[in-house]
């Protein structure tokens, strides 16, 4: 017997939530698996120095990808929102608009970014040959970088639209791409660097015109591209809205750069390279959360739009409960997986082993309370308030991190840049705590 499709109207048991959200969380973390791909293949067939000049560009990369994290999570959160006030006209248009918009900042970030790629990578410190990777890795990514950013932007809205299945399908399709483009350009043709940045800017292509064709057409969501008026107050709202996740995404990379240069430092590249496997895990880890946010938010925008007080309270109860339990999981599996999942980047040096296995044994404690942040944040993006999920953004990935990693390894050495981010984890979360209770009454989800 076919399951009943699930409706955002629905009653949310946590049956239903779970069912509602899975598709969401694998397709993040499938998306955060294949994008270990690249550096898995380079540091094991291409080199220890192109393994951290490829982990030292990433932060620059993410900082122009997350533009459509802004789009899809706040734009997201208002198309859901009008669709719970009866109209739907209006969210196809906004729909719309947003994904136009988007594509049109792609090109012009990619064109930028090509241009200033050179002096940023001197200003963060690339010299001689780790330089001259930085470049070659990062204009290929930059090639593909509007297709990046619908990518991003789709993975929200596919939710959204009714459709966190199709959405993880087409996260596979594009996984799969670079997963087969990997190890065909690098472990078999011998391209390098260039052949990983190539089968990413290629999966990367495949991500975000896939959704454009079905969304093109006639389909069976709740959402379709169509023409559309400039609607400036609409696209402000978005943008105010997702300014949470952009701030995050960015402030998750300006932190990168600044561990990259803490760890240059004290331990040179080798510290690159075990921070760079600690944030291929991180990615796979905290894509648990980041998909359960983003598959939960339409849900809460809805009912929320529907002024259905009950179900946001129960939301927001079974959420917590869940988060709490995976948190647990995520802390236990990087205790227990540090070393094995190491043995996979950087097996090949002993002493790096070391380096990344110690690191994984402090970083792990992070996770036990990052998933309630991170939903925080995403709870009032989709209650439309974006200035608190901003702020709770801002205090998780910029305020609190920076703080600790200037000052922790001052008084603990090399350990104090690993107990950085746990540290900041516990008073974002403090934080977060405060917003939800100091807004419960506004809301009424408490």
């Amino acid at each position: 017997m076919t399951k009943k499709a699930i409706q955002l109207s629905d009653h949310f048991t946590y049956k239903l939530l779970l069912r509602f959200t899975f598709p969401s969380v694998i397709m993040l973390v499938f998306t955060s698996i294949y994008g270990i791909v690249d550096g898995f293949f380079v540091s094991n067939f291409v080199g220890k120095t192109p393994f951290a000049a490829l982990n030292f560009i990433m932060p620059v990369l993410m900082i122009l990808g997350c533009v459509g994290f802004m789009f899809g999570t706040g734009g997201g959160a208002l198309i859901a929102k009008t669709l719970g006030e009866g109209d739907a006209k209006k969210a196809n248009e906004t729909f719309s608009l947003l994904v136009y918009v988007s594509a049109a900042c792609g090109v012009v970030l990619s064109v930028l970014g090509i241009v200033f790629l050179r002096p940023i990578a001197v200003l963060l410190g690339a010299e001689g040959q780790l330089l001259s990777d930085c470049l070659l890795y990062g204009r290929i990514i930059l090639l593909a970088l509007p297709f990046y950013i619908l990518q991003y932007e789709f993975q929200c809205l596919f939710a959204t639209a009714e459709k966190p299945k199709l959405g993880l399908s087409v996260t596979v399709a594009a996984g799969v791409t670079n997963m087969v483009l990997d190890a065909l350009f690098v472990a078999v043709f011998h391209w390098g660097l260039a052949g990983a940045a190539a089968a990413t800017a290629l999966s990367q292509f495949v991500g975000g015109v896939i959704p454009l064709v079905y969304f093109g057409r006639k389909n069976t969501s709740l959402l379709r591209l169509v023409k559309c008026k400039w609607d400036g107050k609409a696209l402000l709202k978005a943008c105010t809205n997702g300014a949470s996740e952009l701030m995050s995404n960015i402030s998750m990379s300006l932190v990168s750069m600044l561990y990259n240069a803490q760890l240059m430092k004290y331990l040179g590249e080798n510290g690159i390279a075990a921070y760079g496997v600690l944030m291929y895990v991180s990615l796979m880890f905290q894509a648990v959360f980041i998909g359960y946010s983003v598959g939960a938010a339409p849900i809460v925008s809805f009912h929320y739009g529907a002024q259905n007080h009950a179900e946001l309270k129960s939301l927001l109860k079974r959420s917590a409960i869940l988060l709490g339990s995976f948190a647990v999981l995520m802390c236990l599996a990087g205790e227990l997986l540090g070393r094995p999942l190491s043995v996979i980047f950087v097996g090949y040096d002993a002493e790096l082993l070391d380096l990344t296995t110690h690191a994984f044994s402090i970083f792990s404690l992070s996770f036990l309370l990052s998933g309630f942040v991170i939903f925080g944040s995403s709870f009032f993006t989709a209650l439309n308030n974006g200035f608190i999920s901003a702020a709770i953004s801002f205090v998780r990935t910029l305020l609190f991190q920076i703080a600790a990693v200037l000052i922790f390894p001052l008084i603990f050495g090399v350990d104090g840049i690993w107990w950085s981010i746990p540290a900041a984890e516990v008073m974002a979360f403090l934080v977060t705590l405060l917003f939800l209770v100091g807004n419960r009454k506004k809301y009424g989800y408490m």
